[in-house]
């Protein structure tokens, strides 16, 4: 749909111009992303990304925030590849990691690769301080030491980095880009894995310049995992006691003959020297963080699913010297995720899902039930002053993009107001409500609402039900590439709901959908879109389904089942469950919750959309990308052939070059430019409008 200029001379009493009217200026908001807070306290660092010269990519740079909220905010780094994923030194030291030249390099240095950066506490020019022939990938730096690892694919056998950097050239030179693959898996994402696998690199602490400002000799790297193979290596998961004494990684082992699951292992950075600290044959044990005196290790236990049940989730405390653990979450019925210390080592802060917030909760090490201290928002990217005075925090919601926060360590129920940082979406076109609705079998399903201006009786607006993906996730957080806004700005309603199988609503209510996908989820969705039609400011004439990943499964689902929808979007979708689980790039993961296809179909029979594609009635947009290895594009492809030779309406969105996620300004813009003109024309009886670059 086309939409009026604005003029930046409006009318006093006009309300300003959203930037969600226009794909363009969308593109152009800043995107905060990441947060780094000094050990003193005194500064905050945030990634922000905005849009380069030529508009076709997005570029990150530093920016410094204040945490008392008083300076406005300042840039600190410029270059076109970008910064990223900063940590503070003891010192005051940012590091970071980047792609841009070294200014010392020579003309024929060749594409510069990531490596570790160092910007000093007082200004100036950052420096690389670590380069590997294949970049850098992260990095981990010791609170009190300023001790630092770092993560860096190597090639099995590669000696150092000179032969690492051989072998590069020799597979370059010969034209070879085949990968042998002896074990399982061989994709992750959107990653081809092998043949170099990350290893972890001992740099210690890391040489300043000297006074007359001359560069420092180069860092010495020692490998700490000279024994990681493929497929996976030694994991890009790491991180430091304070002292630097010890390294904390997560290692995939073999779960099975095809499976994998995760351990914690200690490596001595001194030495080398490994030992196992967590090892659960009916768990994968993840994102563990050291307590300030290094004397103990609180991580996550999530346990294994199975047929019959999903996943659960606890807080482990570990003792660092015998590996005794013990739970800190025992009969929590919520997921905790990202735990840190506090301070003064008596409470753990952590992140959980709760009731479509994704909320920050206080356990004491001592003994009891975790207490919630945000009261709405989704928090993310935790970081706990060292003088015990706050707690910081990036926090989104669904009227809110990700903005730094200050929040007491104690307090509960808080909102507190964002700090000046960069970014900012002005005026929303429309409000955000919230809806519930009890279910047949007395479950409640909660959904946020997007309600655009106007919207009233006497013209009520179309709806769009927006569903999400995971399956395991909520709606809880505001989202770039799933942005409602931009359907608000023209005059659609968006509904969000939380079916079954959705987090932070308790375990009963995700195992209602476990191996019941076109079950409880779906019959959830459908109470939840009459319970919003109830209003009379919605149209119940006009409406449509769309989503992606799981969503775009049950997008699928949904064209099977009803034909109350006038429109279906189906983004990176499932659509044969049989084909799918055999060439997603976890395979063993899925054959969990709905076992072996040839041994135990009745799963695939019952919840795989493809067996129902006859039932199709709806028109459907579909849209895949070619490097999505978690849904490859072959059910994309099915999907689009079984449509079209059974005569629905479709369209087939297709991205050569993207993978699970649309992440290019381009390709972004011309994803929402196609859905909107798919949905006008068929929810709103439009002409179709084709994208003038497609």
């Amino acid at each position: 749909m086309s939409q009026p200029d604005h003029p930046a001379d409006s009318p006093a009493d006009t309300p300003p111009a959203s930037p969600f009217e226009r794909l363009a200026d969308f593109a152009a908001i800043p995107r905060v992303s990441g947060l780094a807070l000094s050990a003193d306290g005194t500064r905050l660092a945030v990634a922000v990304q905005t849009l380069d010269g030529e508009g076709t990519k997005w570029q990150s740079a530093l920016w410094e925030v204040d945490p008392a909220g008083q300076r406005p905010p300042r840039r600190l780094t410029r270059s076109a590849p970008g910064e990223s994923a900063p940590a503070f030194g003891p010192d005051g030291t940012l590091l970071f990691v980047s792609a841009r030249p070294d200014p010392a390099a020579g003309k024929d240095a060749g594409d510069p690769k990531p490596a570790l950066w160092a910007l000093p506490p007082g200004g100036g020019e950052a420096r690389p301080v670590v380069t590997r022939p294949g970049g850098v990938a992260g990095f981990a730096v010791a609170a009190d030491s300023g001790d630092v690892v770092v993560v860096a694919a190597t090639h099995p056998g590669a000696g150092d980095a000179s032969d690492d950097e051989a072998r590069r050239k020799a597979r370059s030179d010969a034209g070879v880009s085949a990968i042998l693959h002896e074990a399982y898996p061989v994709r992750y994402w959107d990653a081809d894995l092998g043949p170099a696998v990350p290893h972890l690199f001992w740099a210690g602490a890391l040489p300043a310049e000297d006074a007359a400002g001359g560069a420092p000799e180069p860092v010495e790297l020692r490998d700490l995992t000279p024994d990681a193979g493929p497929p996976l290596g030694a994991g890009e998961s790491v991180t430091l006691s304070p002292d630097g004494r010890l390294a904390l990684r997560e290692e995939q082992v073999p779960d099975g003959p095809a499976g994998r699951r995760t351990r914690l292992l200690l490596v001595e950075t001194a030495t080398g020297d490994s030992r196992v600290l967590v090892d659960d044959p009916l768990a994968d044990v993840h994102s563990g963080a050291f307590s300030p005196d290094g004397a103990a290790v609180v991580c996550v236990r999530e346990t294994t699913t199975t047929y019959a049940e999903p996943p659960d989730y606890t807080l482990l405390l570990v003792d660092v010297a015998s590996a005794q653990g013990r739970e800190l979450t025992a009969g929590f019925d919520r997921w905790p995720s990202a735990p840190q210390f506090a301070a003064d080592g008596t409470a753990v802060y952590f992140l959980a899902d709760d009731d479509g917030r994704h909320a920050l909760f206080r356990v004491e090490v001592a003994g009891g039930e975790p207490v919630r201290l945000t009261a709405d928002g989704a928090h993310s990217d935790l970081q706990v002053a060292r003088d015990g005075s706050a707690l910081y925090a990036l926090r989104s919601a669904y009227d809110e993009p990700p903005v730094p926060v200050r929040l007491d360590p104690r307090a509960t129920g808080q909102h507190p107001e964002p700090l000046p940082a960069p970014g900012g979406v002005g005026r929303l076109p429309g409000t955000l409500t919230e809806v519930r609705t009890t279910t047949a079998d007395g479950a409640q399903v909660q959904s946020w609402l997007v309600l655009p201006e106007g919207a009233s009786t006497e013209s009520p607006a179309p709806l769009v039900l927006w569903i999400h993906g995971g399956p395991l996730m909520s709606w809880n957080s505001w989202s770039w590439r799933w942005c409602p806004w931009v359907l608000a700005a023209r005059g659609y309603a968006v509904l969000l709901p939380n079916p079954a199988l959705s987090q932070g609503f308790g375990q009963d209510f995700v195992r209602r959908g476990w191996g019941e996908w076109g079950g409880a989820p779906y019959t959830d969705l459908m109470a939840a879109v009459d319970a919003a039609l109830e209003r009379p400011d919605l149209d119940p004439e006009r409406t449509a389904a769309m989503g992606g990943s799981f969503g775009g499964y049950m997008a699928n689902w949904v064209a099977t089942q009803t034909d109350r929808f006038r429109a279906i979007v189906t983004h990176a979708s499932l659509w044969d469950l049989d084909s799918f689980v055999g060439t997603t790039d976890a395979a063993y993961y899925w054959e969990k919750e709905w076992g072996d296809p040839l041994t135990t179909p009745k799963r695939y029979e019952q919840n795989s959309p493809h067996r129902f594609a006859d039932a199709i009635r709806t028109p459907v947009l579909v849209i895949h990308g070619d490097k999505d290895y978690r849904v490859p594009i072959g059910e994309g492809l099915r999907l689009f052939y079984d449509l079209q030779k059974r005569g629905v309406p479709s369209r087939f969105l297709y991205f050569p070059d993207e993978n699970h996620w649309v992440l290019t300004p381009g390709n972004s813009t011309v994803w929402y430019e196609t859905v909107l003109a798919f949905l006008a024309e068929h929810v709103l009886g439009q002409e179709w409008q084709r994208p003038a670059l497609l």
